[in-house]
Formats: C-alpha cells, structure tokens, sequence
C-alpha cells in the first residue's frame, strides 16, 4: 500500500483515478475546492474509512503556496499525482487565456515545488499531460506520433484562439514540470501521462448535463440531436477509455520502470461518425437522434488518413490493454442516459 495524495479528486479523469488507487489497495487524500465537494466524495464511498480515503481542501491552486499544507500528512504520503487542471476551450479573451495557461503551468509547478519542501517521503509524481503536449500542426495529420513528439506552439499562437490557448496550457506546464526535475533534481521522480480523446462513464458529480466534462460532451450533443443535425468534427482522431487512463495513472505509480518517462496512452483511432454509429446499434431508443447521410459526413475519417500513433511503450512497460471505442461508448451512454 501506498499513501497518495490525488488532486481535483471531483473531476473526471480524477474521480477514476481515485477508484483506481482505492481497488490496487492505495490510501488516498484527494484535494478538492470546498468541503462540499470532499464530503461528497466520502459520502459515495462509505466502505472506506479516513485511514483509506480522506479529502483536503485547496480553494485555489494559483494561491502562492497553495499546496503546502495539503502535501502534509500522517503517515506521510509517499506519491502523488496531479491530475487538477482545466480543459476547456471558452478561453475568448487574452486575459481568460493567460488565465487558463497560468493556472495549468502554476498549479503544476506549485505542486512540485510543495513535494520537495514539505513532503520528502514521495519518490513518485504521476502528471496528467495530454497529447496536446504532442501534436505538432506543422506536420501532417498521418505522422506517427509516439513520446518524443513535442508540440512546438509559442506564447504568440497560445493566445491566438481558445483551442490553441488550452493547447499552450498543457505543454508549457508539462515542460515546466520537465524543468523543475532537471533544475531542482527532487527526491522524487516525474511521470507524465499524455492521452488524446477521453471518453468512458461519468462517475462524477454532476448538477446537470450542461457541466458534462469537455471529451463527453459531444455525446450530449449527438444524444440530443436528430438525423438531420450535423455530427460533430473529430478534429482529433484518439481515443482512450478513461478506466485506461485511470489505470494506467496507477501502474506508473507502481512499476519503477515508469520512473522518469513520458507516455502516449491511446487505444486507437476513432471518429465521431463511428460514435454515432455505435450508439444506433446499442441504442434503438436513440437510433432516430443520430445523425445519417449527409450529416454524418463532417464526423467521418478523412479519406488523406487520421492521426498516427505509437502506444508500444505504454503496452511494453505498463503492461497496457485498452478497451475498444464500443466499451466506451457504451460507458458513457450508461451513465448518462437517464439525466437527458
């Protein structure tokens, strides 16, 4: 067993993460915003007493020392993994921008910095990165992409659009965090998790549909709409299952090979015409909602290819099996079906 401090226990990869820790027999503190939210957390998950699962409150991760206390703990804890950070694409304004890119990079090193002052028994920081920290644009969208891809966007284009401010987000904190390991050389050592597409049950709380985690809301969408309404671009074409990513958080926590390393964790590709597909085939009730003919064409694969990828190192080292894009689908229809 291993003592873990988790943060943004209440969001959505976060909260499978915390499942995940709980059944390989981890203790968990997860951070959250308010104490709401935490005894929320403790209230669906009776079976655990505080010795297993407890929660601790940072309001605001871009507070100077924010963490500081939070990484305190008896017994002391001895890895963790950093999972808050946003995902969004409403950044319109430069200051919301320079918001979203701030709180990602800061938050990031904000707790990197905690860990090596005040918590010297962790060995382990598990990041949550994105293949956004990836993609590089300037390449053509078949390049086989695999852990020494970097994306190359500068401060100039991070504050050139929503999508690609939240693109910045994710790679300047990911190099940062880079950075700190190389500058600082902590007691600990730094893993990075760099999925594309996540998709798969919500767990977490939700006061309503429209509060839908970003990836999962395009199933909203397709389950509100008619044949009529066209299906959503895929614009990125991978995908894996957030119980994978779950997973895999935890088995880099656990194999010492993992210390150190960057991975593109990816089941595969996918679009969200197949999607579509999938839920008229698993659906009936919602067969007459999806999108056919002509609007089913803008979610299609484009016949030039769709994104390449190598997920060999995740599977060789992490011993990773990825469930297909039907598991998934399912996964979020199941758990979302009766709040539409």
């Amino acid at each position: 067993m291993t003592r873990v401090l988790l943060t943004g226990g209440s969001g959505f990869i976060a909260a499978h993460v915390l499942e995940s820790l709980l059944e390989h027999g981890h203790s968990v503190v997860t951070t959250v915003r308010s104490a709401k939210k935490g005894q929320r957390i403790l209230d669906s998950h009776k079976q655990y007493g505080k010795d297993k699962l407890d929660f601790v409150v940072v309001e605001d991760i871009l507070e100077p020392g924010a963490f500081d206390s939070a990484v305190v703990s008896d017994p002391p804890f001895e890895a963790a993994v950093h999972c808050a950070s946003p995902y969004h694409f409403n950044a319109k304004t430069p200051e919301e921008m320079r918001l979203l890119i701030t709180t990602a990079v800061d938050g990031t090193t904000g707790i990197l910095k905690a860990i090596k002052a005040y918590a010297p028994a962790v060995k382990r920081v598990i990041l949550t990165s994105s293949y956004a920290a990836m993609v590089d644009y300037g390449k053509p969208l078949t390049h086989v992409y695999t852990e020494v891809d970097w994306n190359p966007i500068t401060t100039e284009q991070a504050y050139s659009s929503a999508p690609f401010a939240y693109l910045a987000s994710k790679t300047f904190a990911e190099k940062a965090a880079w950075d700190f390991i190389k500058a600082e050389n902590p007691s600990f050592t730094l893993t990075t998790m760099n999925p594309p597409m996540v998709y798969g049950p919500v767990i977490h709380s939700l006061a309503s549909l429209d509060s839908i985690n970003t990836s999962n809301a395009r199933f909203v969408s397709l389950l509100r709409g008619s044949p009529s309404a066209p299906c959503p671009p895929t614009v990125n074409y991978l995908f894996i299952d957030v119980r994978d990513l779950a997973l895999a958080h935890v088995l880099a926590l656990e194999k010492p090979e993992a210390a150190d390393q960057r991975f593109l964790v990816t089941a595969g590709n996918y679009s969200n015409a197949e999607i579509a597909q999938i839920i008229g085939e698993e659906y009936p009730e919602f067969r007459d909602r999806m999108p056919v003919g002509e609007a089913l064409k803008p979610g299609q694969r484009p016949a030039t290819g769709v994104n390449g990828y190598n997920n060999g190192k995740s599977v060789e080292v992490l011993g990773m099996e990825y469930r297909s894009l039907r598991e998934s689908v399912v996964g979020v229809v199941e758990s979302i079906k009766d709040k539409l």
